[in-house]
């Protein structure tokens, strides 16, 4: 049988970067085929080169056994070649079928006016044969992230797409919503789709995969059978080296001074009465399903969000916190779930990102930047965090996500917060990468600092949580402590508000 998609020997470069080096691929018709490496491994770099985003510097592409070189993505997409990235390019302010036909819109019999019946027929058809209950008429930026990710689904569908590429596209997804999309994966996969996926979630290999190629350092490693090979051997494969799922070592955490206490916060629909203590040296676990108001906690103690009523105390004393420098100047950092519009310049390079928190330190006579010590400051945080990076002075674009978010990191460790709210930190972040800040965050609260961490996997929160804050419906429902909370008495509370609604 000839494959879909056969990649031979394909190579990229970027500017001080070897980002592939004679990489193979295959993929069959009918078959999800998961591409995994840790983070800089190469594994977006040639997804975008398949889906024409990219172009190659040598080696060849195979199309249905015939030479391929995509200029553009539109190329790839009138050829069957659909991508969805990790960061969904949807139009907010558009409907469901305008999105998912923009630019190719039926015109009425002079061409001149758009024929929004035909438009919404045709959508309606699309979302019908993928089984999913959608309004096309319905507004993109009304939805939840998981509709708009079927959005995303349907829009590559309507070029009738033999080559689907997901890029980590359950990385903002609740449990429910994962086994959604993997019933739409399944029913692709049945109707001879072939499907290119991205993760680093080991638990969703066997379910989801046929087969699993390992990239590392830009270089390919192996293609496996997903049944029939250990997710430990996999990850022995893309780290290169052994890795322990074992939390952190924990010291006697929560025993400190209390350091940051909120009072009955109220900030929107999604902070009702919101109350807890965070002490030095704890790593607090934030818990709840999507929509549970755990984000919009953190924005609104960092003053991200306005306050409509409740007090804040840092360190006993009540502050006024109405922006994030308030926030700053009280000792309070905040890492935002979304890396790339809060947390960092993606335009501006490393070290300037790295020091932009705190940059009247790097400042003389107020005026002048002191070069020199802001290219100290940014070595001894790329060693100190392993950052993958040709040099400080590398634009932050052109990195992986996993050392972007390092990056974020680095920049609240200059600042040197005692508080530091971490929003998702682990998402898009490979294995490797993860215990890395898993060590990471446990020694910051070995060294006194107070941490709230909001996650979405429970495994990480059970692991690395002294105690656990639930919420559900904007407000707390429950506290556990790391030795009494299970995943059952998590999910327990997540969803109280609802069971008792539904009572």
């Amino acid at each position: 049988m000839i494959p879909l998609i056969s990649v031979k020997r394909l190579s990229k470069r970027f500017p001080g970067v070897r980002a592939l080096h004679e990489i193979q691929f295959e993929l069959m018709a009918g078959e999800v085929h998961t591409v995994m490496g840790e983070n800089g491994a190469g594994k977006s770099t040639l997804m975008k080169i398949l889906a024409g985003v990219y172009t190659r510097d040598s080696g060849e592409i195979l199309y249905d056994g015939q030479p391929v070189d995509f200029s553009s993505p539109r190329e790839a997409q009138a050829m069957g070649v659909c991508i969805i990235h990790q960061e969904l390019q949807l139009m907010n302010h558009l409907s469901v079928a305008q999105n998912m036909f923009i630019g190719r819109e039926p015109r009425g019999r002079l061409g001149l006016f758009l024929d929004e019946d035909k438009l919404n027929a045709q959508a309606r058809e699309i979302l019908a044969r993928m089984h999913v209950n959608l309004d096309p008429r319905a507004i993109v930026g009304t939805l939840t992230v998981a509709s708009q990710q079927m959005v995303e689904i349907a829009k590559a569908l309507s070029f009738d797409s033999r080559v689907l590429i997901m890029d980590e596209p359950t990385s903002a997804l609740n449990d429910a919503e994962i086994a959604e999309l993997f019933r739409i994966i399944r029913e692709l996969k049945s109707r001879g789709v072939g499907i290119i996926y991205i993760s680093h979630k080991m638990d969703e290999l066997k379910q989801i995969s046929d087969r699993v190629t390992v990239l590392r350092d830009g270089e390919y490693v192996a293609t496996v059978t997903a049944r029939d090979t250990r997710v430990e051997a996999i990850i022995g494969m893309m780290v290169g080296r052994a890795l322990t799922d074992a939390a952190p070592s924990r010291s006697v955490a929560g025993t400190g001074e209390v350091a940051l206490e909120v009072k009955n916060l109220n900030a929107g629909p999604l902070v009702r009465d919101v109350s807890f203590a965070l002490r030095k040296g704890e790593i607090l676990g934030f818990a709840g399903l999507m929509g549970a108001g755990r984000t919009e906690v953190a924005r609104a103690v960092f003053g991200a969000d306005p306050i409509e009523s409740g007090e804040i105390l840092v360190k006993g004393v009540k502050v006024t916190i109405r922006t994030p420098s308030d926030a700053v100047a009280r000792g309070i950092g905040y890492l935002s779930e979304d890396r790339k519009r809060f947390g960092l310049a993606t335009g501006m390079d490393v070290e300037s990102n790295i020091v932009m928190s705190n940059l009247r330190k790097f400042l003389s006579l107020s005026v002048f930047l002191r070069r020199a010590q802001i290219r100290r400051t940014a070595t001894h945080f790329i060693s100190l965090l392993a950052i993958r990076t040709p040099s400080a002075t590398q634009e932050v674009r052109l990195l992986s996500g996993g050392n972007q978010q390092k990056i974020v990191i680095a920049k609240w460790l200059e600042r040197d917060c005692d508080v530091l709210f971490f929003d998702e930190p682990t998402r898009g972040i490979d294995v490797g990468a993860k215990s890395e800040i898993y060590k990471l965050l446990r020694s910051l609260a070995d060294e006194g600092k107070a941490i709230v961490m909001i996650s979405s996997e429970l495994p990480e929160i059970l692991r690395m949580s002294d105690r656990i804050v639930v919420m559900c419906e904007g407000r707390i429902t429950g506290e556990l402590s790391a030795t009494e909370a299970t995943q059952e008495s998590i999910m327990q509370l997540a969803t109280q508000r609802e069971t008792l609604k539904a009572a």
